[in-house]
This record gives C-alpha cells, sequence and structure tokens, in this order.
C-alpha cells in the first residue's frame, strides 16, 4: 500500500486553474477570473467612451449660443446712441448703424418703430441676410423697400397714421323762389370777389320788380330806346352782357343771372349793391 502523499498528483484549485486558462489564452487581465461574478465585470470598461463623447457636444452647444445674435425691437422715441448705450454694443452706434444699414437706411438719425435690430458681431451679416431673403421672395417689394429708403430723411421718425379722405363736398341745394335766388347769387358773387349783402339785394328787388322775375317796363325812356328793363332788378340787356357773370345763364330773365349781374354793375358804379336805394 503506498504510503500517504507519495505519487499523488495534486489538486489544482479552482484559482489555479483559472489562472492557467488566462495566461495560456494570452489575455492581459488575471485577476477578474475569480467565479462568476468576475465574467460580468469586463463591459464595464466599453461605457468610457460614451463619456468622452458627451463632453465634446457641450462646446458645440455654447459656440451656437454665442452665435445668435440678439435683436431689439425699436419702440417710439429710442434712437442708436440710446440702444447701443443701454446694450452696451461694442463701437456704439456707429458700430451699430454699420451692422443694420440696410434696415435703417441712410439715415441714422431716423429709425421707425417696429423695425428689428441684430445686436453684436453678427449685425451686418444678419442685416444682409433679411434683405436678401425679402429680394428673393418679392422682387417688388425690394424695389419698393429701396423706394422707401431713398427718401425716408424726409419722413418723420413716427410711423405715419392714416387720415381719413375728406368726405365730397355736397352740392347745395337752393330753393326756386326768391330767398333760394338770392342766396345762390351771394354765393357766386362770393367766388368772383362781388360785393353785396341779402338785405341789400332784397331791398332793391322789392323796389324794382316786387320779386318777379318775368317782370318787364315797357313805358320809361328805356323801353322807347327798345331795350326795356327786364328781371327782378330790371336790367336791360346792354348793362346784363356788359356785366354778365361768368357761370351763369345768358338769359337776362334767369333770376340768378339776373341779380348776379346787377350787383357787378352796381359794384363797379356804387361800390356795392347795398348803396343803392333808388333808380340806378
Amino acid at each position: 500500500m503506498p504510503a500517504p502523499g507519495k505519487h499523488r498528483r495534486p489538486k489544482s484549485t479552482s484559482l489555479s486553474r483559472g489562472l492557467a486558462a488566462v495566461t495560456t489564452g494570452g489575455a492581459v487581465l488575471a485577476l477578474p477570473v475569480i467565479g462568476a461574478t468576475s465574467a460580468f465585470a469586463a463591459p464595464a470598461p466599453a461605457a468610457a467612451p460614451q463619456q468622452a463623447v458627451a463632453p465634446a457636444s457641450a462646446p458645440q452647444a455654447n459656440s451656437a449660443a454665442k452665435a445668435a445674435p440678439a435683436k431689439h425691437s425699436v419702440v417710439a422715441g429710442e434712437t442708436l446712441s440710446k440702444i447701443a448705450r443701454e446694450h452696451s454694443v461694442s463701437g456704439g452706434w456707429e458700430k451699430l448703424y454699420e451692422g443694420n444699414r440696410k434696415i435703417v437706411g441712410e439715415n441714422p438719425d431716423l429709425i421707425h418703430p417696429g423695425i428689428k435690430l441684430v445686436l453684436g458681431d453678427k449685425a451686418a451679416a444678419s442685416s444682409d441676410d433679411q434683405g436678401d431673403k425679402a429680394a428673393k421672395a418679392s422682387p417688388s417689394a425690394a424695389r419698393g423697400a429701396s423706394a422707401d429708403r431713398a427718401d425716408r430723411s424726409e419722413r418723420i421718425e413716427a410711423a405715419p397714421v392714416a387720415k381719413a379722405a375728406p368726405a365730397a363736398e355736397k352740392a347745395v341745394a337752393y330753393t326756386n323762389d326768391l330767398d333760394g335766388w338770392i342766396k345762390e347769387s351771394l354765393a357766386v358773387m362770393a367766388e368772383q370777389g362781388i360785393p353785396g349783402t341779402y338785405e341789400g339785394i332784397h331791398r332793391n328787388i322789392m323796389r324794382e320788380s316786387s320779386g318777379n322775375p318775368a317782370a318787364i317796363n315797357n313805358w320809361d325812356s328805356n323801353a322807347v330806346k327798345g331795350t326795356p328793363s327786364k328781371g327782378l332788378l330790371q336790367v336791360i340787356d346792354p348793362t346784363f352782357q356788359a356785366y354778365h357773370v361768368p357761370g351763369t345763364s345768358t338769359d337776362s330773365y334767369d333770376p340768378v343771372a339776373n341779380i348776379t349781374a346787377a350787383c357787378n354793375y352796381a359794384a363797379d358804379r356804387y361800390g356795392s349793391i347795398d348803396n343803392v336805394f333808388g333808380a340806378y
């Protein structure tokens, strides 16, 4: 019977077998092969590249945020210098104007409420982009914008308020009676600069014709000569023709034409029909 421990192959522990398997396979990692738990520990280092990628996107986001230029919407009463001062624009109002020249126009002293100014270093590029986009979207609008900039210096700073179109002047309707004839005659006389009042005209009409536009004198010296006095103010034809007022009828019996011609004659001879108190 062999002696205990003689010629007996020593038993290898699981740790020894693990070490042997790992080393013969050429792996550089020898420790994580103890038990089942060590088999799931290896994937952990694979997550490291993902962590390294994440920070790389942060500068891009910050860069995008810095690249986006700030904008300011103009309100009534503001000026380029005031805006540049409040927003600490580098280069002052000159730099702000230079970057927004296409939007502001040729006069930096006139900025209209509602326009959007781009602040910062990207102002010029943004202004150009806006102008190009507007031109591409509507050529006619671009031409209109150019024309608007050309005369912008002549406009007031505040946006003009649309004025309502004046209502068409209504034609005055005169009554077809003595009162209406006198009032219409006075309107014509005012346009022609002929003096006279309602009272002066009415007083002489009542004396000459009692208000009858068809009245005619066939018995005085004028009638004997073949030129009888006619109408409301008893005007003979030669006088009517000499003092006829343009725009009125050429018929001496026409009430308005008769009154205005007589008043024109009276103004020439007496200064006004108001100065006539008898035969004239």
